[in-house]
């Protein structure tokens, strides 16, 4: 069974409007498969957004001890609903959730040598060592390779930073660097495109989608990951170019169409590796088009729902 799981957590974004993000993708749903959410009910994640109320009293890692009580829950339910043979497909807030996915990924299934699929502008490689914002949805692949990144810090991490760091990474990697796949990725600072470089990453830009063709990427993409057991894929609709919408929180020129980033949802959701997926920073506030990005996303929802289907 597909098991819808709604964290709408903004904690880790710089902007505020991303727990909007699933009411924004339901509200669309209206307009084209109003019985979608009724058919497949989401299990509601607990937020502390009411922490967004408070002092933020560390510039590396805001929020971090916050972001750390989600990446706790989001686990629990992820792990939960795989041990309950269910599919995760995650409805995100903002992108710091992906860490908790992914953790609750490795839970579920330990001993399995986990992949990942980040369709992203951004690598979000960042650690509170090397963050010029110190917003937390830049950081949660470092969580998940357990990477401070310390050659290239700017910053010096103490006390609850540090430690709320180190609770997040964990005691081990979660997944290796060389089993991480970008695509669409058109936005890296120096310190990511470092560990970008130092682990030989493997990197799928538009323009490469352009030349190639989705499939083509796709099934690269499964090459690199052909000695991992599971595939986990997070979809940014950042990924997007903002000709669909700008309706994201860090909108990147450059991205894919919404009929590239649908066609790639749909292989993936096809192929039976793939154990979790996550769509993520939908911003209905930063929208100028009305409600369009949550129309594109519902839209690249119901497909991937679709493909899943047909698994049966």
């Amino acid at each position: 069974m597909i098991q819808l799981i709604n964290a709408p957590s903004e904690l880790g974004a710089g902007t505020r409007g991303a727990s909007l993000g699933y009411k924004a993708i339901k509200t669309a749903s209206l307009h084209v498969d109003p019985t979608f959410f009724k058919r497949y009910e989401p299990i509601d994640v607990e937020t502390a957004n009411n922490l967004l109320f408070e002092h933020v009293d560390n510039p590396y890692g805001k929020r971090i001890k916050g972001v750390v009580k989600m990446y706790r829950r989001i686990a629990a339910q992820v792990a939960e609903t795989m041990d309950d043979q269910d599919f995760p497909l995650v409805i995100s807030g903002d992108h710091s959730n992906a860490g908790g996915t992914i953790a609750g990924v490795a839970q579920a299934n330990p001993g399995k040598r986990l992949g990942v699929v980040w369709i992203d502008a951004h690598s979000d490689l960042h650690s509170p060592y090397t963050s010029p914002s110190g917003n937390v949805h830049g950081m949660p692949l470092a969580t998940a390779i357990a990477e401070d990144n310390k050659e290239s810090a700017i910053n010096d991490v103490r006390g609850t930073a540090l430690r709320s760091w180190d609770q997040m990474k964990g005691s081990r990697q979660r997944v290796k660097p060389e089993d991480i796949v970008f695509i669409a990725l058109r936005s890296s600072e120096e310190p990511e495109v470092h560990l970008i470089n130092k682990y030989n990453m493997a990197v799928h830009r538009t323009e490469d989608v352009r030349e190639k063709g989705v499939k083509a990427i796709y099934e690269a993409s499964l090459e690199r990951l052909k000695d991992c057991d599971i595939i986990y894929v997070t979809f940014d609709v950042d990924s997007m170019d903002p000709e669909v919408s700008i309706g994201t929180g860090t909108p990147v020129p450059g991205g894919l169409t919404e009929a590239e980033a649908t066609e790639f949802l749909q292989l993936y959701a096809a192929n039976e590796k793939v154990a979790c997926m996550e769509f993520t920073e939908v911003n209905p506030l930063l929208d100028d088009k009305g409600n369009a990005m949550g129309e594109a996303a519902f839209r690249c929802l119901k497909a991937t729902v679709e493909a899943l289907e047909k698994r049966k």
